[in-house]
């Protein structure tokens, strides 16, 4: 048996991970303690958002990048929300835009000055009113300009047109439970969900119907999440019946049996998937870990390939994941997280070892 067999090429076995150094963290940020599973934290080449605590309301902090070290107890905020912000998403299209949800119904469209906030900021640009209960998901369109998506404890999924502030589709009845993800395909044609009900849902949204479901994905009882990958396949997160953590890879044509299915350990935290569809790699969060495992995704079996572990003393809050436009190519950069940490946020750098 050849060598080769044994051992897989990948130009990305040897990515490893790099916390920067201490003076170019974020710190003394109070992150905020609600218990919804998101990422609470987004990220673009411009700015550093973080759902941050907040007295009376929700609130969240927007920093300009290059802003780094202490962060003064009294630096204005994005306050415009009557209960605690759940999710924030950047506009792709645009580095100054943000989408909040919150507990308090509404999505709020916001217009970030350029060189970031000198006062507290409390007026949105559109506010979207439609759900009945909290918004935990806001998702914008990759490709189609001025159009976001929100998704309520109400089960119901909202697609608005944010320049005119209207609902363009209202999809209602399609799930049963709690929506625990949304993920868009990779040309925004369709759009996959994550359901307490345990099912994994892929949708169109013109139409509202289910083009595809796969009920019990995973057996588990808790939190699973589900991504589109460049190819139309699908990658969930999520619990076996013995409450070990699991990833497993689908095919949307056929829904039947996962392509492949690995099981990681028993952990309790909820695993926050992002996925790189440049290099085809998979980068896996748990929530409370202190470890960030990433897998390459590929086209012969067993489809998902084990990477590395990047490892850290302390545990995560939260995570956020840079677009790849904000990335420094030159040092071989292809991917960089900001994790979350009681009190701060540190950025992780990923790289390609080149000789």
């Amino acid at each position: 048996m050849s060598f080769r067999k044994v051992v897989r090429q990948s130009k990305f076995r040897h990515v490893f991970g790099q916390p920067v150094k201490t003076e170019q963290c974020y710190d003394d940020i109070r992150v905020s303690r609600v218990t919804w599973d998101s990422t609470f934290c987004a990220v673009n080449p411009a700015f550093l958002a973080i759902i941050v605590e907040a007295s009376g309301g929700g609130a969240f902090l927007v920093l300009p990048l290059h802003k780094t070290g202490r962060i003064d107890k009294s630096y204005p905020t994005v306050c415009g929300h009557t209960g605690p912000v759940l999710d924030i998403d950047w506009c792709p299209h645009n580095d100054h835009v943000i989408a909040s949800g919150s507990e308090d119904c509404t999505v709020m469209v916001w217009q970030i000055p350029e060189n970031g906030l000198s006062q507290p900021l409390t007026e949105p640009v559109v506010v979207l009113e439609g759900h009945s209960k909290r918004v935990g998901i806001v998702s914008w369109h990759p490709t189609a300009r001025n159009v976001l998506l929100s998704a309520g404890c109400d089960n119901v999924v909202l697609i608005w047109n944010v320049g005119t502030a209207e609902e363009l589709y209202r999809l209602d009845g399609l799930h049963p439970d709690l929506i625990y993800s949304v993920s868009w395909s990779r040309d925004g044609s369709l759009f996959c969900t994550a359901c307490k009900d345990k099912a994994i849902r892929v949708i169109d949204p013109r139409r509202g119907t289910v083009v595809a479901e796969k009920e019990r994905a995973h057996e588990g009882a808790r939190p699973m999440r589900a991504v589109f990958l460049a190819d139309g396949k699908i990658f969930t997160t999520g619990f076996s019946r013995m409450s070990e953590r699991q990833l497993a890879l689908w095919d949307t044509e056929n829904l039947e049996e996962p392509m492949g299915l690995q099981e990681l350990d028993s952990s309790n935290g909820a695993l926050l998937p992002f996925y790189d569809p440049d290099t085809n790699v998979v980068y896996v969060c748990g929530k409370g870990d202190s470890s960030i495992r990433y897998f390459e995704i590929t086209e012969e079996p067993p489809y998902i390939h084990f990477l590395n572990t990047f490892t850290s003393k302390e545990s995560q809050r939260g995570m956020g994941w840079m677009p790849k436009r904000g990335l420094d190519v030159s040092k071989c950069e292809i991917a960089r997280f900001y994790k979350l940490h009681e009190r701060k946020c540190e950025p992780i750098i990923m790289t390609v070892p080149r000789k």
